[in-house]
């Protein structure tokens, strides 16, 4: 009977000693459960912040001293071709309206004298006199700017330009005749100042004439360098 008492009590004394080793496992190793999870994150993890932070240096834009006003007057001068007769100097003015920032309206009027026609030259007989001799014309063209931009003189000094196609109608008066007139060309356009441009304008003027008593269709070049203003 005194047997069977000392082996209960043995095994309850085994499971009292395990139970206490087992809260005391537990109490050690918290600290060190909550030490690790306060370690500092490894500089190769991946984190949300960029790896290099740019130093971007912020610059001052300055608006371009463009005026708003939208017609345009000026004068030009260069060399017109007119076919048979020669290639003299030509002077004239335009006058311009600008509807939008792509198209635009232009009047233009010019003057030109003429030398000798080929036949004048081989001496048979003189086809105009010197009053006929003078050619002037004025037309209506309609304008498109297609390349507009900007040209850098230097790093911190920039033109406003564009390339620009035109064509119109008008009339031609030479060797006392009034023509009708269709012109076409190309220029372009260089912004000095927020009031002033310079031009380099060519176009081809084609008109019927007739001298000979015999119509034949010319073309006549013309290439000339012009100053606007801007009001």
């Amino acid at each position: 009977m005194e047997v069977r008492f000392f082996i209960l009590f043995l095994i309850r004394l085994r499971k009292e000693i395990i139970g206490m080793s087992l809260v005391l496992l537990t109490m050690a190793a918290t600290p060190l459960i909550a030490a690790a999870q306060e370690q500092p994150q490894s500089p190769l993890a991946p984190t949300d912040a960029p790896l290099i932070q740019p130093e971007v240096e912020r610059k001052e834009i300055i608006d371009a001293k463009i005026d708003t006003e939208d017609f345009e007057v000026g004068f030009f001068g260069g060399l017109y071709s007119t076919e048979d007769f020669g290639t003299n100097s030509v002077i004239g003015a335009t006058f311009s309206y600008h509807v939008t920032e792509d198209f635009f309206f232009q009047l233009a009027a010019g003057e030109t004298e003429t030398q000798k026609s080929s036949v004048e030259r081989l001496g048979f007989f003189d086809i105009l006199n010197d009053d006929e001799r003078t050619l002037q014309y004025y037309n209506l063209s309609l304008g498109y700017n297609i390349l507009p931009g900007e040209a850098f003189m230097t790093s911190n000094w920039a033109f406003y330009t564009a390339f620009y196609f035109i064509a119109g109608i008008g009339n031609t008066h030479f060797a006392a005749q009034d023509n009708f007139t269709i012109n076409f060309g190309a220029g372009f356009r260089f912004i000095a100042t927020d009031w002033m441009a310079f031009h380099v304008d060519m176009r081809d003027h084609i008109f019927d004439l007739d001298i000979l008593g015999e119509e034949q269709t010319t073309h006549n070049l013309e290439m000339s360098l012009g100053i606007t203003f801007f009001f």
